[in-house]
């Protein structure tokens, strides 16, 4: 079978689908060689830094929708610093692995989440790192390939 059970899951099932209207943080990414399009909403208690509610929506494959889901997963409840640490290869490795030629998806999934966290910080003035911001940034870890 090309995808695992877990793939399959979030892709049957996604969690945390939809738009949040009073967002924090809003990020939307795409991939023009496929064809994906990734949007996330981040919903922010701004005493704590915790990200309350994610939600998202996909226009892609079953990966780019996989991958989008399990990323709500992984933030939710964290703090906004933890989000910014989301990596595609911690992704896939939170879906049990993706077939090679659909990795990109994992990372349009951590580029959504730093385009919304960024959107945060920008809409309240936050003092942020750009270099967490740069394309090719992928949370001090290589890309998976």
């Amino acid at each position: 079978m090309l995808y695992n059970e877990k793939v399959m899951d979030h892709f049957r099932n996604p969690r945390n689908v939809g738009e949040i209207e009073d967002a924090d943080g809003v990020g939307e990414v795409g991939n023009a060689k496929c064809g994906d399009i990734m949007k996330m909403w981040i919903k922010v208690d701004k005493e704590k830094m915790i990200i309350e509610d994610v939600k998202f929506m996909t226009f892609g494959c079953g990966s780019a929708i996989a991958t989008s889901s399990i990323a709500t997963e992984m933030i939710k409840g964290q703090p906004v610093e933890k989000a910014l640490e989301l990596s595609n290869k911690a992704v896939v490795e939170a879906l049990g692995g993706l077939p090679a030629y659909k990795l990109h998806c994992s990372v349009l999934a951590e580029e959504a989440v730093k385009a919304a966290v960024k959107d945060f910080y920008d809409k309240n003035g936050i003092e942020y790192d750009k270099e967490k911001f740069k394309p090719g940034f992928h949370g001090g870890e290589e890309e998976v390939s």
